[in-house]
């Protein structure tokens, strides 16, 4: 389940990247229609911008120039164990200049819920190289949630297929979408 997911975020991604990087007036009313969580932050880890999913998935509202690194309220790792934000994905990310994958997460909200996620923090750079700044999207992995997201991908696939020639690549987003149909079959009966 994890990589279909991995990949269509990615995806994702790759969309918000262009998003940010053209700006203006239509960049928030764009990020603002997602449904994921995503956020902007500036080169020193200041958040900058949040759209309102942000607010759905923490539980809480971001205070724009002074939450650093993260939207979250408190950070727990995979195990469970305390994640200061200054070591979060996010301050890895624009730390180390380079997108960070394959990390899962646990938000801990105000009230005390927890969600599982999966981050896919992204350093931003200017056209000459310099950090401008990161955007990260926040994947829910909750079970509806996850089953949301995975019947749109295979929307997604059915409606590419339909104006794909090539038979293989026809067949083959087909087969994706069975797929990511079947897996989230078996979330929504569990």
């Amino acid at each position: 389940m994890g990589l279909p997911a991995l990949i269509s975020a990615d995806e994702i991604v790759g969309t918000v990247l262009v998003a940010v990087r053209a700006g203006g007036a239509d960049l928030s009313a764009a990020l603002d229609q997602l449904p994921a969580a995503i956020y902007v932050t500036d080169p020193n880890g200041f958040v900058t911008y949040f759209n309102p999913a942000c607010i759905d998935f923490t539980g809480r509202h971001p205070e724009l120039g002074q939450d650093r690194w993260c939207v979250t309220w408190k950070l727990y790792t995979e195990d469970g164990e305390f994640l200061p934000h200054a070591q979060c994905p996010m301050a890895v990310a624009i730390q180390t200049k380079k997108p960070v994958r394959g990390v899962t997460a646990i938000a801990e909200r105000p009230n005390g819920t927890r969600v599982r996620f999966i981050p896919f923090p992204t350093p931003l750079f200017d056209d000459e190289g310099a950090l401008k700044g990161a955007v990260n999207i926040l994947i829910d992995l909750t079970d509806s949630r996850q089953a949301d997201f995975l019947e749109s991908q295979a929307r997604k696939c059915r409606r590419l297929a339909r104006f794909m020639g090539d038979t293989q690549t026809f067949e083959t987003l087909n087969l994706m979408a069975s797929e990511y149909e079947d897996k989230a079959r078996l979330i929504r009966e569990n």
